[in-house]
């Protein structure tokens, strides 16, 4: 071993020592967060070392201040699920006639589009603003809403979960989705996407609403997600580590969920840490903007450690495999990124493999939060599903619109 990799992996262990040491003063068994800590590799505890924890704080704040990322607002709306759960949703209207058309013209062709409604669901532990890039694109050219999932962002805590101690299931988000649609798109075509869990929820939404489907969605994209299997995945872990996550992750989180106040305590101490795993599992590329890991790292601190452990078991008892029949006769967009972790781009593939007619899109340099790291691959994709799916008479691909990079051009 050389002297450099001696010292990494020194690096590695006084991390992850340092990590489980605060969650033990906080009361709560630290083992969960070394097994993932190990994997996060030796750069994030080379970055602890290398820069001050003041430094690290004023940048954060003032990156959280200066950023305008999840600042696109819509037209307010809730939707009441059906064990009275309060689900949040932001509807962005066409313009009317007389609008900026220049911006019209240059994404979809010189007619207006027509009247359908892009319904967007995001993923665990985010919320409605994760499709920052995708909304300012598509704003005022088309209808679209979105939403925050139970427990999530502006929606309300699960009462399934906090008053009947029910788990929560993907069935359950399925619903969720259907409220949604009948409070904020009551008629009318209708254009689903759904990222990760939202693309599992699109799922489940079909397998228990055919007759929807069939009447009135005219396209689906489903962005770096999964209908099953995902109790297999690796996370990018040796085998070791992945045998220890899958053997004590379900039961420390559990335990976790039931003490979060301390939990939190013991997060916002160790966030240091935490922010390099979360850029790890997010994004693939070294060059992501500073600003967007920040906002990406703020959408996943802000899920409660409680909420975080109720919906985790969810993901092992998914398989909507045969639901994605119901998708059969439709335009589809099957898209991931190639370097995702969380779920790996063979789960796309396997979808695609049961849509034959879909479009794969699988995206080079990319991690998990693929439509915040290339925002411009993702939003053209999307544009071209509208056009195929016969929601805008003509298409044009979207360029220029949100590149994350830091690196400049050549």
């Amino acid at each position: 071993m050389s002297e450099s990799s001696a010292e990494a992996v020194e690096a590695v262990a006084g991390a992850a020592a340092s990590t489980a040491g605060n969650w033990r003063v906080a009361g709560i068994a630290g083992a969960a967060i070394g097994v993932v800590a190990a994997g996060a590799a030796a750069g994030v505890a080379i970055e602890r070392m290398t820069v001050g924890r003041g430094m690290r704080r004023k940048a954060r704040l003032a990156l959280d201040s200066a950023g305008p990322y999840g600042a696109v607002r819509g037209t307010p709306g809730k939707a009441y699920a059906d064990d009275g759960t309060e689900l949040y949703y932001e509807v962005d209207d066409v313009e009317p006639e007389g609008g900026p058309a220049p911006r019209r013209r240059r994404l979809f062709g010189r007619k207006a589009p027509a009247p359908v409604t892009v319904v967007f669901s995001h993923g665990y532990c985010l919320n409605q603003d994760s499709w920052h890039f995708q909304r300012a694109a598509l704003r005022g050219v088309v209808r679209t809403v979105h939403w925050d999932q139970r427990s999530h962002g502006r929606s309300g805590r699960g009462v399934s979960q906090t008053e009947d101690g029910l788990p929560v299931s993907i069935d359950q988000l399925g619903r969720d989705l259907k409220a949604v649609i009948d409070a904020a798109v009551p008629e009318g075509p209708i254009v689903l996407v759904g990222h990760s869990m939202g693309g599992m929820t699109v799922m489940a939404l079909a397998d228990q609403f055919p007759e929807l489907i069939l009447e009135r969605v005219v396209g689906v994209a489903l962005v770096g997600t999964s209908s099953g299997r995902l109790g297999e995945v690796n996370f990018g872990l040796p085998v070791a580590g992945v045998n220890a996550v899958r053997r004590i992750l379900p039961g420390v989180l559990k335990a976790l969920g039931q003490q979060a106040a301390l939990v939190e305590k013991g997060r916002r101490a160790t966030a240091d840490l935490f922010a390099g795993i979360i850029k790890r599992y997010s994004f693939a590329g070294r060059d992501i903007d500073p600003a967007v890991a920040r906002f990406a790292e703020r959408m996943i601190e802000g899920t409660p450690i409680d909420v975080v452990a109720e919906f985790y078991p969810a993901f092992t008892d998914h398989d909507k495999t045969q639901a994605l029949a119901r998708f059969a006769e439709l335009p589809v967009l099957v898209l991931a990124g190639v370097q995702d972790l969380v779920t790996p781009s063979e789960h796309s593939e396997a979808i695609a493999d049961l849509l034959p007619d879909a479009e794969l899109v699988l995206v080079p340099d990319a991690g998990h939060l693929v439509m915040l790291e290339h925002p411009e691959v993702v939003t053209d994709r999307l544009a071209d599903l509208l056009m195929r799916s016969g929601a805008v008479p003509a298409g044009a691909t979207v360029g220029g619109y949100g590149s994350t990079s830091t690196a400049q051009p050549g």
